[in-house]
């Protein structure tokens, strides 16, 4: 392992976000039409690892990053309602199209790979009826598919197609283990089985005032399964207590949770759909407009604007360098006993190797003297930036989430 000296590690010389008056952490769940898009992009990726390993034995450049959702028209009605204008869905970026003159079916598979996610994932959307899905996807640039033949072909370490920046920190502090887990768990698979009648469109703000958290719900019903407005109001406080029983289990914090706070039930206007998400009617979506790659919008943490779902994982910094920071903070948090909570900022600079970043700066925050783990925390940054070759491996085995 080479010693690398731009690995920077330092003290936090300001206060915790946990101590801080106020703090804002939001979730866009599985069914939000960013949250689709960010998906469809990465299991497109997935897909074209998969198809150039086997045609060319290597990853082949890459970038499906730029997906679009165009809401459609519905009418949703108590007991049932139908899809009038279908969700459109563009799948967008560059790919190698060919070998040896002949066409690989990329375009074939794009469409395929997003109808298996939609299938799977929205339980009431159909994607032969409900959704329209067009793949635009072209040729790369001369100059960036040479960059990656480079080392591809070689075996070499890749060198970076960009310079971009990643930021990771760990451990999650109250506030965000509640917006994280509360959308995780009313879309689980168990909570669904038991209630049918929450959609996959639930997005979680969540608001910490000194020690109260409060929890804002936004979660589309499934019309079908909701007879009439005194039945949706039942299972909307169903919805709410479930969340404040399981809020318990990641907080001793008091937790107020509101869920769709826009219905007006004296006038029948509440949040029902046809298929579970507002994306058959109500909203569009877009790549990177949603959840950074450790699952959470943190406005009082570090983030960074980057789009990982989609990129290649193979030399793309943004999207490797997000999984690697986070793994290096939590490591140090969890490896490093007097270690409270550790930041980890990585840049590379384009053309060079993705194990040489410009800087990795490792910020933690300890009640002792630095000088006594100062080496320990350089030697687990160390650690994983060699290892930075073998990271495309878990996004193609999808041990990392982009979303």
């Amino acid at each position: 392992m080479i010693k690398l000296a731009n690995v920077v590690v330092s003290l936090m010389d300001f206060k915790p976000v946990y101590e801080n008056p106020v703090e804002i952490v939001e979730r866009k769940g599985t069914g939000h039409p960013d949250t689709i898009c960010d998906n469809l992009a990465e299991e497109l990726s997935v897909a074209l690892c998969k198809l150039y390993l086997e045609e060319f034995g290597f990853v082949q450049h890459h970038n499906v990053d730029k997906a679009l959702l165009v809401g459609g028209v519905a009418d949703p009605k108590f007991k049932g309602g139908e899809i009038i204008t279908p969700i459109e869905i563009y799948l967008v970026g560059r790919a190698i199209k060919e070998k040896d003159g002949k066409p690989l079916p990329v375009d074939e598979l794009a469409i395929e790979v997003a109808k298996k996610w939609l299938r799977e994932n929205i339980r009431n959307l159909d994607p032969e009826k409900h959704v329209i899905i067009t793949p635009k996807i072209r040729p790369g640039s001369k100059d960036l598919v040479e960059l990656f033949e480079r080392f591809a072909k070689k075996g070499e370490v890749p060198l970076a197609n960009d310079t971009s920046f990643a930021v990771g920190y760990a451990p999650f502090d109250d506030l965000e283990k509640v917006v994280y887990n509360t959308e995780r768990y009313l879309n689980s698979a168990e909570f669904k089985k038991e209630h049918p009648y929450l959609g996959e469109d639930i997005k979680v703000m969540g608001v910490r005032l000194g020690d109260k958290i409060r929890i804002t719900i936004a979660a589309a019903f499934v019309d079908k399964f909701v007879d009439n407005v005194d039945d949706y109001l039942a299972k909307k406080e169903i919805v709410k207590q479930k969340a404040l029983e399981n809020a318990a289990k990641y907080t001793d914090k008091e937790v107020e949770i509101f869920v769709n706070t826009a219905d007006n039930p004296a006038d029948g206007s509440v949040y029902i759909t046809v298929t579970g998400t507002s994306a058959e009617a109500g909203d569009d979506g877009q790549v990177g407009r949603g959840n950074r790659p450790n699952g959470l919008i943190t406005p009082y943490r570090p983030m960074t604007l980057e789009a990982a779902a989609g990129k290649n994982p193979v030399s793309h910094v943004g999207k490797i360098y997000s999984a690697v920071a986070n793994i290096i903070a939590n490591r140090v948090v969890n490896e490093i006993e007097e270690i409270e909570e550790a930041y980890c900022y990585m840049v590379s600079q384009i053309g060079k190797p993705i194990t040489e970043p410009q800087a990795c700066d490792v910020k933690v925050r300890t009640k002792r003297d630095i000088k006594g783990i100062e080496e320990l925390i350089k030697k687990i940054a160390e650690e994983e930036i060699a290892q930075i070759p073998d990271i495309w491996k878990g996004y193609v085995e999808k041990k990392f989430t982009v979303a």
